[in-house]
């Protein structure tokens, strides 16, 4: 039985974001052959974040690369990125912008409630706890937790099982259903309301929807304290 890789895992034989070409290529595919891909998570994530009006502080739980990281500082966020993985974090810091950080996301090395808006941005799928994960972030965030997941029942998450890629053999992919449960009961008696839609459709055209089948699941959990728009 292949042992999963994480992105909490220090362990190179866990981990493959703890390999230097894995990091050197993976910020490439965004401008490559994920443009499309790129593009419309952004805009899915960007519609979120403005049910997030007073946000100005953002930490990047599981921010690789930080290429989501440099996209929410371009936002005019103070941003703020977090990763189990050196390599990936080396290639952030090469291209230069938010503070970077290295840590696991089954314990944060923060304070409750110094950030606005903790973001999980394709970090789930690899991490060993994602409840673990998800109490973490909501334990650091005074409004809420922004994520953005790949979508278990779409054709894209069927697309990287059968890719033969390692990697995507053993993620764990989610339902826009089982993230809603797994929010509630990881933000307990500060849980106020999960905000979702999907993207990535196969369909020319289609941009995000609240139906469960598009690739990719932009959620907005607001917590207690404040209300979304």
């Amino acid at each position: 039985m292949s042992t999963l890789p994480r992105k909490d895992s220090g362990r190179a034989q866990d981990n493959p974001f703890l390999s230097p070409a894995l990091a050197r290529r993976y910020e490439r595919w965004y401008s490559e052959v994920g443009r499309r891909a790129d593009t419309l998570e952004k805009a899915l994530l960007a519609r979120l974040l403005r049910s997030f009006p007073d946000t100005r502080s953002v930490l990047d739980v599981g921010c690789g690369t930080g290429h989501f990281t440099r996209w929410m500082a371009e936002k005019g966020l103070d941003a703020f990125g977090l990763d189990v993985s050196e390599p990936m974090l080396d290639e952030a810091r090469r291209h230069g912008g938010p503070k970077y950080v290295i840590g696991d996301a089954a314990t944060l090395p923060f304070a409750d409630r110094c950030f606005d808006l903790t973001a999980l941005i394709t970090t789930l799928e690899f991490v060993s706890n994602p409840e673990r994960a998800l109490a973490e972030a909501a334990r650091v965030a005074r409004h809420g937790i922004l994520l953005g997941v790949l979508n278990r029942y779409s054709m894209l998450a069927l697309q990287r099982r059968l890719s033969g890629e390692s990697l995507w053999r053993s993620a764990r992919f989610f339902g826009p259903g089982e993230l809603a449960v797994m929010v509630r009961r990881a933000a307990g008696m500060r849980f106020r309301a999960a905000l979702w839609r999907t993207t990535l459709w196969p369909i020319p055209g289609m941009r995000d929807l609240r139906l469960p089948w598009g690739g990719f699941i932009g959620v907005a959990v607001h917590l207690k304290g404040e209300l979304p728009v």
